[in-house]
């Protein structure tokens, strides 16, 4: 059996800014909807501000090693320097779950649905299919994964990340289990991409998330937020959606599909204010027709 407790990997770097609504909405959810026997936060640095201080009771903390490979690391391309924490949370992720078991699962996360009974009773690692990166090979993103203490997958998996890292997004965290379900069968379970994944990384189905009202397949237990590509105010290469935007105001009264889904956990005490909303959603779509490229792509992709 998979055990109920919950695992999620936050502050592996100094934290600057106060704990976002998102990331209590995914942890709200994920109490809500799965109600787990345990939920534990691995971090370095311990998160602050009213959001944290709303959720840290429901929570066990614990701090996580810390990984010497990714902290030495040299980054060929320098640009990816910015995300090292990321790269030290996938060697986090691996090591609480085989040293305990459960679920992992990235904090821009939202939770929809239980988790059926079948798939906490497989004894091996649970992963889901997502778009790959590279058409023609198996993508198993480890934004979520569910598996057993001591898992076979996960430890295989663990020993060569550290030998294949390369600094790269996907190489050694959604391409290579892939590789490794080749060699190891049997030792690893797939849900289909609609369980986790169903609006890929996309601009497109990004802004399907944030920025219009999409249907969810019957069958998506949670969805991935993909927030390293909207979440800073000056990225627009994937969508004109940005962090400040997610406000309690817009979780409360846009017509999205994040917004609808996640607005059953938005505290009940939290004041909101529709007039607020409307000035934010006014404000922004200024924003956004003031660059004139973006505007003109757009254009030509709805005449598309």
């Amino acid at each position: 059996m998979i055990p109920r407790t919950f695992h999620f990997v936050f502050g592996l770097k100094p934290q600057t800014e106060p704990f976002h609504l998102m990331h209590y909405l995914c942890l709200a959810s994920c109490l809500a909807v799965e109600r787990p026997q345990a939920v534990v936060m691995h971090y370095d640095h311990e998160p602050w501000g009213e959001w944290w201080d709303r959720i840290r009771p429901a929570l066990q903390l614990r701090k996580a090693a810390r990984s010497r490979l990714v902290d030495e690391f040299v980054y060929a391309d320098r640009g990816m320097d910015r995300y090292r924490y990321a790269h030290a949370a996938d060697f986090v992720r691996l090591q609480a779950l085989i040293e305990q078991g459960g679920v992992y699962a990235d904090i821009d996360t939202l939770f929809l649905q239980p988790l059926p009974q079948s798939l906490w009773a497989r004894g091996v690692c649970v992963l889901g299919e997502e778009r790959s990166p590279r058409p023609g090979e198996a993508s198993y993103c480890n934004a979520w994964i569910a598996a057993p203490p001591g898992d076979r997958f996960c430890r295989a998996w663990l020993d060569e990340m550290a030998t294949s890292f390369d600094g790269s997004w996907s190489g050694h965290s959604t391409l290579l289990p892939g590789r490794l379900a080749q060699r190891l069968p049997g030792a690893l379970h797939v849900e289909p991409e609609s369980a986790f994944y169903a609006f890929d990384w996309r601009p497109h189905r990004i802004d399907d998330l944030f920025l219009r009202d999409r249907p969810v397949p019957a069958g998506a237990y949670s969805l991935h937020l993909w927030n390293h590509l909207w979440w800073a105010r000056e990225r627009r290469d994937f969508s004109r959606f940005h962090a400040e935007r997610l406000t309690p105001d817009y979780v409360a009264f846009a017509a999205t599909t994040y917004a609808r889904l996640a607005r059953p956990f938005l505290p009940p005490d939290v004041a909101v204010d529709i007039g607020a909303w409307r000035r934010q959603r006014g404000a922004a779509l200024a924003e956004h027709w003031r660059h004139p490229l973006r505007a003109l792509r757009e254009a030509c992709r709805r005449a598309c």
